[in-house]
């Protein structure tokens, strides 16, 4: 038996007690225990054995190098959104394994701020897509001729009112969102406030400069709660309560979110916000009650369209196909509990289980046509209180 040598394939390999050569002198073997005079045949051999491998490697190298020539040439569509920003990489990254040949190109702000865009641009039109905005302000671009009259595939599926009702079709909601109070509980029990549960209850002397919420004017959540209170108290009253209202309010913030997230840090007993950033927060550990008034809140339809007058709308009705699955409405789902499959839910635990019965019967196509006159005469009561951002 042959014993293994110590050090085989390594500097000078090991002796072997059976090969040598003339005069007694030992003969090293070469790699792989070749000797000297054989090598030379076949060493070539081996080159070639290791060929294929060498090949792969250096292809693979390249492909890391040189991306495919299909990724590099997907079209970019520019995609508008008011989405909160932890939703748009999940939904970009599942529209492009959709509908591969696109890249989605997001331009992101406020509901306002996004549609006060789309008006000013509307004889040149810079988005392909909205995807992720008020319906509120879909119908004013519908009503303007900005949107491509297309119905996706599969709407029949989706809730009613998450479908536009007004010929030709145009948009499609995604979700719904409404407004709520956040409430922070450790601050009201420093200063002794008891809990609201109906819209007056903000009205009183213990909540004065203890109250935020969203600017209407940048805000889909500030222009719901507002066109929520007229409708449900009529004009006059709901501008009456807005008065009393203003007299606790410190400030009127920039975003949806940001009276939440005042109130989650404490600096602020309430927070009016939309119910999934509260219920977002709550579950984070927020030392806060959601509460949806017992008197029924305002609530506002999230959707998309396709914008008229591009040059890549059979990619852009693709994604909008996209956006009206069910594998879509899952993924929406895992922001919004309200959402426009019926099959598809999947709120919260801390979300409160009534919000959607207290939802008011709204108007959206009032909040679209009175959205200017509202927004001044707010503007007006109200402006000197609006925190830039």
């Amino acid at each position: 038996m042959r014993r293994p040598a110590s050090g085989e394939g390594g500097g000078g390999g090991a002796r072997s007690g059976r090969a040598r050569a003339g005069g007694g002198n030992p003969v090293r073997p070469g790699p792989a225990g070749l000797r000297p005079d054989r090598m030379a045949a076949r060493f070539p051999a081996r080159l070639m054995a290791c060929f294929p491998a060498c090949l792969l490697i250096y292809l693979s190298a390249c492909l890391l190098a040189c991306p495919p020539a299909d990724a590099a040439e997907r079209t970019r569509l520019v995609t508008y959104t008011a989405l909160e920003v932890e939703q748009l990489d999940p939904i970009r990254r599942a529209v492009e394994a959709a509908v591969p040949e696109v890249e989605i190109v997001w331009l992101r702000d406020s509901t306002g701020i996004v549609t006060d865009r789309v008006l000013a641009e509307r004889d040149a039109p810079q988005a392909d897509l909205v995807l992720g905005l008020a319906a509120t302000s879909l119908l004013r671009f519908e009503a303007a001729g900005l949107l491509d009259p297309y119905r996706p595939a599969g709407v029949e599926a989706l809730r009613p009112f998450f479908r536009d009702p007004t010929p030709p079709y145009s948009w499609t909601g995604m979700d719904a969102y409404l407004g709520v109070i956040c409430f922070n509980v450790e601050v009201a029990a420093r200063h002794r406030i008891t809990r609201p549960n109906f819209w007056r209850d903000l009205l009183g002397p213990g909540l004065k400069g203890r109250v935020v919420m969203p600017n209407p004017a940048a805000s889909g959540t500030g222009y719901l709660l507002v066109a929520g209170w007229l409708q449900t108290l009529g004009e006059d009253a709901g501008w009456a309560y807005m008065d009393a209202l203003h007299e606790n309010v410190d400030a009127y913030l920039p975003s949806g979110s940001a009276p939440c997230r005042e109130t989650t840090a404490g600096r602020y007993a309430v927070g009016l916000s939309l119910d999934m950033r509260a219920a977002a927060e709550k579950a984070a550990g927020a030392p806060i009650d959601i509460v949806v008034p017992v008197d029924g809140t305002g609530w506002e339809t999230e959707g998309f369209a396709v914008v008229a007058g591009r040059p890549h709308l059979a990619l852009a009705r693709r994604v909008a196909d996209w956006a009206a699955s069910r594998e879509a409405n899952a993924l929406y789902a895992r922001s919004f509990a309200i959402v426009a499959h019926p099959s598809v839910a999947s709120p919260s635990p801390v979300y409160p289980l009534h919000a959607e019965a207290r939802m008011i019967r709204n108007d959206l196509a009032w909040m679209a046509r009175n959205r200017d006159r509202i927004l001044a005469e707010w503007a007006r009561r109200y402006g000197a209180k609006v925190r830039a951002r």
